[in-house]
């Protein structure tokens, strides 16, 4: 369950903040930051139940 963990965490630190500083900062279009966003926010949902699940 380690890699849920690696993979969760990846998406809210890579595509979802990461994506959006660079949108602040002018880097990215704003479509490609929505679909990153997209893609992390659907990852981080998807692998988080299964690892917090484990902890009880």
């Amino acid at each position: 369950m380690k890699i849920l963990k690696l993979v969760s965490g990846l998406s809210i630190v890579v595509l979802i903040l990461l994506v959006g500083i660079f949108s602040f900062l002018g880097k990215i279009e704003v479509t490609t930051m929505k679909m990153l966003m997209l893609i992390g926010t659907l990852l981080w949902f998807v692998t988080t139940p299964f690892w917090m699940k484990e902890q009880e």
